[in-house]
């Protein structure tokens, strides 16, 4: 063998079986198995039993799927903030949950098996049946993405005990008069025939086919107008014409007759000239005007209807567009309804849960059964009422006009506005309540209660009748008269049944086995009653998991957070502050804390309809979960987060930088054990003493981060530390005492000691993120194998800054001698370039500067250390005169190069079996024997 593969073997080059390659995807279910096997979770919640608790409530995702990346994103930031709360000694009871009923489920069972809509009990097991099949599925989803939390005990909206508390509260709501039954318009969904709540809307852009109609004015000649004046309105639902019943103006508007040689036609003054271009009109003056006030009472004819329209005032009447003379039907619209209950207009809505025409004995028997919306984006009702408006003579123009217009966000179709008796929760006197208590939640980002409150004060009033079979009734009786009997007391009564019985129960009775044994409330007495069909919003089940489970299984009320979604402003966080407004006159969080959604490279959501993977298992099973993680702790997830090839591959070029410090360190400490070889801090040399102050800073920086849900500096500045503090300059400093000293020099040790208390701050630093890696890196840390621990990372403590690390006199000098470096290295390679050097140990280093400059005192203090620092074989010191700048030269050094360290060297030594070294080496050799 020669001396020269003898030589390197007396070398303590690192040696660990901490892998190089991750292999991720096939690893980390082996320690998600491991970690159910030891209990982690149980074992976290134990270790912390008897501290402070944070309480971080889950809102429940829907069972109806794979677990969307969006979802992963969700529950990852949820299990960062847990891990870091639990490392810090808190208390961290996780409860995660499924939102089990309602229309996204009954919505794919029934296009599966259309025959059980005729079968409610039969349906509803279907449904319970896919529900609990998406659970599992997704449970085993989400502990594949390293989630920690009480699966066993996970709270479902189905369960029995969560649908009586449910119902508890509604009769809250019902014992203080909040909940009663109007006819008015409510969002509907065509293809899901049911109503919707305004958080189940979402707005797209839609192209409306819109017409300007002419309406004529009965008694003209009193107004001192001709005879054929038309009243004109502007739309762009014309298939709500059929439910016309008045034409609203503004009463601080002026209108004007235009007079044509055939008609005139009465406007906003201030939209006449729009109006004129656009209807193309000729021969057009101005005439009378009046006050919108002074028109209020005259009726106009509606244009196929024998029915006349009045005119009536509103203050939503605009100049936006149109004409401002707006087409009122009470039956479709919010707005509209309101300005009917003043007039005591006819609410009519003569269109069906189909969304069809119906014979309402008043619309055109050629319009009956033509359907507002065809399901191919077109209109019959549209194209059927245009035909009769052309065939009357009153159709002045029609055009399309592009606007936000909502749509169902299951089915994703438009909705139409509809009025038909449904079920509503009075908010008027909760919203000025839900305002106040806003002012004491921390809303992080902070903008986020701006969203809530002007979200808060737009809302009206809560429908929470929904025509579905899937979920939890609404527990109302109806006399032979179809009168509705809702009663707290029975509610309350029927709410112990169903936590007996379960909701299944409510569907399988008639009305008298429901309710005996309940005292009926005299008013109900001696009546023949049938139970109502509906069920609740399922809006009002999630809303209810503050009481459901946090109250119910005795964790802090309210919870210190709640994550979500930005889009829960108008969903969750909102209904879940109604109904415990109601239970307990106080919000159920105290912080809410918002992410944005994964988007595509041109910001647009990821979602299904756009053929980008979805589903956390591809991205598991193509990158594995720590990087999923890692991803999402890089970006700012306040903002959305873009998804892409390049960002993926970015952060996976992160992940191999991370997991290569720690496997450099693992591995140097191959021969060291911190109880036996450790050195005392204040013993260990100057550069192991500012990599320690550098490891304070970052635990003082990440800690402030993790503290603040700013996961993204957590990400960056352990990226900065690991990249620059130690892989371009300690860890680089460091190869030449580690690898070439002999194993028990005090310089060697040093690093080693620096080295271990680096390597264990780090791992813990990163255990909130990196969940797999830094407790599989744990176990080779300790022991040089996987889970060569006595416990898990997990269970270790959050880093806490050390006084004894603090080294700021250092750490100036370290500051200044990098700043050296940088400048010895751009010479090195510039000799490189020139080929006066091949590698920089092949160098000599020649610095000259004045005697004053604040260089000199720092370069004379590290004179023998600076050869290790800047990684060269000499480094020579000349002061002159006081004045003179720094100037450096790269000469090739002199002497001859030890063969063992590769450094020049004034002359070499022999050492028997060795051949020829260096005199440092000559020691280290003398005492030198192989490593077992």
């Amino acid at each position: 063998m020669s001396n020269r593969v003898k030589l390197k073997d007396t070398l303590n080059l690192p040696r660990t079986k901490f892998p190089m390659q991750a292999k991720l995807v096939e690893r980390e279910g082996e320690r998600w198995a491991r970690w159910e096997t030891d209990r982690l979770y149980e074992k976290i919640q134990t270790k912390n039993a008897h501290k402070p608790c944070f309480v971080l409530h889950d809102g429940p995702p829907f069972t109806n799927g794979d677990v969307h990346v969006g979802t992963a994103l969700n529950k990852i930031l949820k299990d960062i903030i847990l891990r870091f709360k639990s490392m810090q000694g808190f208390a961290t009871p996780y409860i995660p949950g499924w939102d089990c009923h309602g229309l996204p489920i009954e919505h794919k069972v029934s296009q599966e098996h259309p025959e059980l809509l005729q079968n409610p009990v039969k349906l509803r097991t279907a449904c319970e049946q896919f529900s609990e099949k998406f659970i599992k599925i997704q449970e085993g989803q989400f502990k594949r993405l390293g989630i920690l939390a009480d699966w066993e005990h996970a709270y479902k909206t189905k369960n029995a005990s969560y649908e009586a508390s449910v119902l508890k509260i509604f009769s809250k709501f019902v014992k203080a008069g909040l909940v009663y039954r109007s006819k008015k318009p409510v969002y509907w969904s065509i293809p899901c025939k049911t109503a919707l709540a305004e958080a189940e809307i979402e707005y797209k852009n839609h192209t409306s086919t819109t017409v300007w109609v002419k309406f004529l004015i009965e008694n003209a000649p009193q107004l001192d107008l001709p005879e054929n004046t038309y009243v004109v309105i502007w739309t762009t639902t014309p298939w709500t014409l059929p439910a016309n019943r008045a034409i609203a103006l503004s009463p601080t508007l002026t209108y004007v007759a235009l007079n044509m040689p055939q008609a005139s036609y009465l406007v906003a003054a201030d939209l006449a000239d729009s109006f004129v271009k656009t209807c193309q009109l000729e021969n057009v003056s101005p005439g009378k005007t009046f006050g919108g006030k002074s028109l209020e009472g005259q009726l106009t004819q509606h244009p196929f209807l024998s029915l006349k329209s009045p005119i009536v005032l509103a203050d939503y009447v605009t100049l936006d567009a149109g004409t401002g003379c707006v087409h009122t039907a009470p039956g479709h619209g919010i707005d509209d309804y309101l300005t009917g209950l003043k007039y005591k207009l006819d609410i009519a809505c003569p269109v069906d849960d189909e969304g069809r025409f119906m014979d309402d004995g008043i619309i055109p028997q050629r319009l009956i059964g033509k359907a507002v919306m065809d399901g191919q984006g077109k209109s019959p009702a549209n194209d059927g009422v245009i035909e009769l408006l052309k065939a009357r003579g009153a159709l002045l123009h029609q055009s399309t006009y592009e606007h936000a217009y909502p749509h169902c966000w299951r089915s994703k179709t438009p909705v139409i506005a509809r009025a038909l008796p449904q079920w509503f929760i009075r908010l008027d006197t909760l919203k000025k309540k839900a305002i106040e208590v806003i002012d004491q939640v921390t809303w992080l980002p902070p903008w986020g209660k701006k969203r809530i409150q002007g979200s808060v004060q737009a809302r009206p009033d809560w429908c929470i009748s929904r025509q579905r079979t899937w979920g939890i009734p609404l527990p109302v009786f109806y006399d032979a008269q179809e009168q509705a009997l809702l009663d707290a007391t029975v509610v309350d009564h029927i709410a112990d049944k169903i936590g007996r019985y379960g909701s299944q129960w409510w569907f399988e009775s008639d009305a008298s086995t429901l309710l005996k044994d309940i005292p009926m409330p005299r008013a109900w007495e001696g009546k023949s009653l049938c139970k109502g069909e509906d069920t609740l919003d399922v809006w009002i089940d999630s809303g209810c998991s503050h009481a459901a489970v946090l109250k119910q299984r005795g964790l802090n009320h309210p919870a210190d957070l709640y994550l979500e979604g930005s889009d829960q402003h108008r969903g969750w966080f909102q209904s879940s502050l109604m109904t415990s407004l109601i239970d307990g006159n106080c919000a159920p969080y105290k912080s809410v804390l918002t992410h944005g959604f994964f988007v595509d490279e041109n910001r647009k959501k990821v979602s299904k309809s756009d053929g980008s993977p979805q589903t956390a298992e591809f991205y598991t099973n193509k990158y594995g979960a720590d990087i999923l993680r890692l991803w999402v702790a890089s970006e700012d997830y306040r903002n959305d987060i873009p998804v892409s090839e390049n960002i993926l591959q970015h952060v996976i070029s992160t992940y191999r930088t991370l997991r290569n410090t720690i496997r450099f360190q693992i591995g140097n400490l191959f021969d060291f054990d911190y109880n036996q070889h450790a050195c005392p801090i204040e013993k260990l040399t100057p550069i192991d003493r500012w990599a320690l102050h550098e490891t304070n800073v970052l635990i003082r920086e990440v800690t402030e981060a993790y503290a603040v849900y700013e996961f993204h500096k957590v990400y960056q500045a352990i990226s900065r530390y690991c990249s620059v503090t130690l892989s371009a300059r300690y860890h680089d400093i460091l190869k030449d005492r580690l690898y070439t000293l002999g194993a028990d020099w005090p310089e060697r040790r040093s690093s080693q000691t620096a080295l271990y208390l680096i390597c264990n701050t780090l791992l813990r630093l990163l255990a909130p993120v990196l969940s797999f890696t830094a407790d599989e890196a744990c176990g080779y840390l300790q022991g040089d194998e996987d889970f060569g621990y006595d416990q898990s990372i997990h269970l270790s403590d959050f880093p806490v800054i050390q006084k004894a690390w603090y080294a700021e006199d250092v750490c100036s000098d370290f500051n200044e001698l990098f700043k050296v470096r940088e400048r010895v290295q751009a010479e090195l390679e510039k000799a490189r370039q020139q080929k006066i050097i091949g590698q920089s140990l092949d160098a000599k280093v020649e610095i000259t500067l004045g005697k004053q400059h604040p260089w000199a005192t720092l370069l004379q203090k590290y004179q023998t250390q600076l050869t290790e620092y800047f990684i060269v074989s000499a480094v020579n010191i000349q002061n002159v005169d006081d004045n003179a700048s720094v100037q450096m030269r790269v000469e090739h050094a002199d002497g001859v190069r030890c063969p063992r360290t590769w450094r020049w060297v004034d002359r070499l030594v022999e050492v028997d079996g060795f051949g020829y070294v260096s005199e440092r080496c000559e020691k280290v050799l003398n005492n030198w024997h192989p490593y077992t």
